[in-house]
């Protein structure tokens, strides 16, 4: 969720007042950090997963299953052994959006070993028990994307009602009640308040419905010139979701940057891949993913930013919500590819480069800060621009995008990071480490072969557009580089031009550089493409790997082109198919309570491992995943 400050949280009004402070101050921060820490050197490849997870109530005499609202109290139970034991834990654990929702990372970040890719499932397997074990009969722990009857009445234990008219309400919605918003940090509900009050009204967000043979229109709720649209109006349905991300420090800010700009075309990839969130307040909808409803549920846009009416009030039109995909590259290589105009505060801007910034990083910082801080606490408006970074934080930390550029925090040996962000969170651990190890060998493989993935920043939109359709790992197909081992030409060699117009469009011959590819293409391969599974098989072909770790990456890489192929389906398509084919179920788009119970009944026993599901895992999906790393590997890498 980002950055959890502690404090007295302040009123829209008088955070509104102090946005040109937050701002200001927050690029004079960033301004002495980078002066500090811009030659950086050596750091080593760490690594780390973020799982987020659902509690989940199932009530076996009425067949019903519902959101548990105790996140609260499992997570001061969670955090008693951290807190006691800082640096012997094996996982750690942090509030989310919903107060049905926990967060959980390893207790330290995985490090360069390629042992650490079969500790990574097993750490996985002990956060779930760990949860599991706090829990009372009839509860269990879930890493599914979104609840699917999320919003509709009674989806919360204890049950609370919606007060849409209540001018105390944080949401104000018709369906989310603000009992299900965390209540342990007051950052929570001071978001969900301030976003709708800086946008003027609450959040809009239609999906179209999918429509069966006795699907009735006007969906309930929705909006009179939408009537095949399921409504949502809060922003627990967006931040109320779950995701599974990954973070890589890098070992020097020039790789931070490369990295951050070639895993950039591979999130609409990801993103379609990992699809696992078809169904939407008991609606199934056209879409498979989360994404544009996170996206909407955060956009705090007022009606002149996002070109309703004429600027007035407001400085800018922005084309996006706060949460999206990125605007621009960060790379001397990705300069060329960044045609969609940026918008940013000139004077933001060369305050930036008179800080001895450069053009291409000052402008993407410049362009974050168009956005107001959404949550500030009293404590923290004052502070020391040299020693603090709290008021960047404040913007960077709200800007949520698939990927993100992070500096080291101060006084900290934690060095220049990129976090990957698109990917939904998946059923089974087996599938989760699948993907986290399959990203962290990609980048590997991206340094060591210097591959090029870079496409124009428009092109990387339209592909997140397309990854969101219903079944678009199988259906759809996404631009893509054609000849990823040879390097793009570029203009300069620092990142720095000065702004010079040339930078605002791609070259005219750069279309024949890439074409639209199936996602089993891109992973598997055809004609002269490589494929990315392939690469990352030869990598390992010349990298000294034990017999376990060697069988469990295996095992994930075969999930991996299975699922891209389309043997396996993706989680959305198991989940729809599960719902198609309920006897239940009456053909008219309605996800029903009992098909919500059996549903996840099911799922819930599938990720326990208690039956198997060949369709969504495939039949060989045992590793040998161990929850150490060998002590005779250690010494021997010691020795070597």
């Amino acid at each position: 969720m980002g950055l959890l400050t502690e404090g007295s949280p302040l009123s829209w009004e008088e955070t509104k007042k102090l946005s040109k402070h937050v701002q200001q101050h927050g690029i004079e921060q960033f301004i002495h950090l980078y002066e500090r820490l811009r030659d950086r050197q050596g750091d080593i490849l760490k690594w780390g997963d973020e799982v987020e997870y659902i509690l989940v109530k199932f009530d076996d005499e009425n067949k019903t299953a519902q959101v548990s609202l105790r996140a609260e109290d499992v997570l001061a139970k969670l955090n008693e052994k951290e807190m006691a034991d800082p640096n012997g834990v094996k996982s750690l654990w942090r509030p989310e959006y919903g107060a049905y929702m926990v967060e959980g990372t390893p207790g330290k970040p995985y490090g360069g070993l390629l042992a650490h890719f079969n500790v990574v499932e097993a750490n996985m397997r002990y956060r779930r028990q760990e949860v599991t074990a706090l829990l009372p009969p009839g509860e269990t722990v879930m890493s599914i994307t979104s609840f699917p009857r999320l919003g509709t009445i009674g989806f919360t234990h204890p049950r609370y009602l919606t007060t849409p008219d209540d001018e105390n309400s944080s949401a104000r919605s018709l369906y989310f009640p603000d009992e299900a918003i965390y209540p342990g940090h007051p950052r929570f509900k001071t978001l969900t308040r301030n976003i709708r009050q800086r946008r003027g009204e609450k959040v809009d967000i239609n999906l179209k419905v999918f429509k069966d043979e006795n699907t009735q229109l006007p969906v309930e709720g929705s909006p009179a010139d939408k009537p095949d649209a399921v409504h949502l109006d809060a922003m627990g349905f967006g931040m109320g979701c779950c995701c599974l991300q990954l973070t890589f420090q890098a070992c020097n800010i020039t790789e931070a940057r490369i990295l951050y700009d070639q895993l950039t075309p591979l999130c609409p990839i990801m993103l379609a891949f990992s699809a696992a969130s078809p169904i939407h307040r008991g609606y199934l909808t056209e879409s498979d993913c989360r994404w544009s409803v996170i996206s909407a549920s955060v956009d705090c846009r007022t009606k002149e930013e996002r070109g309703e009416v004429p600027l007035k009030e407001n400085q800018f039109r922005i084309n996006k919500s706060r949460y999206d995909s990125i605007d621009s590259y960060l790379s001397p290589d990705g300069e060329r590819y960044n045609d969609v105009p940026l918008i940013y505060d000139e004077s933001n801007y060369q305050r930036l480069r008179d800080g001895g910034i450069d053009h291409l990083l000052a402008q993407h910082i410049a362009h974050l800060f168009i956005r107001d801080s959404v949550s500030l606490f009293s404590e923290k408006v004052n502070q020391n621009d040299k020693e603090d970074t709290d008021h960047f934080e404040n913007i960077q930390s709200t800007n949520w995008q698939t990927m993100r550029f992070k500096p080291p925090p101060p006084n900290s040996t934690i060095g220049w990071r990129v976090e990957f962000r698109p990917c939904e969170i998946q059923l089974t651990d087996f599938e989760n480490a699948a993907i986290v190890c399959f990203i962290v060998l990609l980048t590997r493989v991206i340094l060591s072969y210097k591959l090029n993935f870079l496409i124009p920043i428009s092109k990387v939109d339209d592909n997140m557009q397309r990854a969101q359709q219903r079944d678009a790992a199988r259906t759809q197909k996404f631009w893509f580089r054609k000849d990823i081992t040879g390097k793009a030409p570029s203009a300069t060699t620092n990142g720095d031009t000065n702004g010079a117009e040339s930078t605002n469009g791609v070259d005219s011959d750069a279309s024949a550089e890439y074409e639209l590819m199936t996602i089993d293409q891109i992973i598997n391969g055809k004609g002269s493409f490589p494929g990315l599974v392939p690469l990352i098989n030869s990598y390992l072909s010349s990298m000294d790997v034990d017999a376990d770790t060697h069988c469990t990456i295996r095992q994930y890489l075969k999930l991996i082109q299975q699922r891209a192929s389309g043997k396996l389906l993706t989680m959305a398509s198991w989940i729809r198919n599960e719902v198609l084919t309920h006897p239940e179920y009456k053909k008219d788009s309605i996800v029903s309570e009992i098909i919500n119970y059996d549903l996840l009944k099911k799922a819930k026993d599938i990720q326990e491992g208690h039956i198997p599901c060949p369709e969504l895992l495939g039949t060989c999906n045992t590793t040998r995943t161990t929850d150490s790393i060998p002590p005779a590997i250690v010494k021997h890498l010691k020795c070597t």
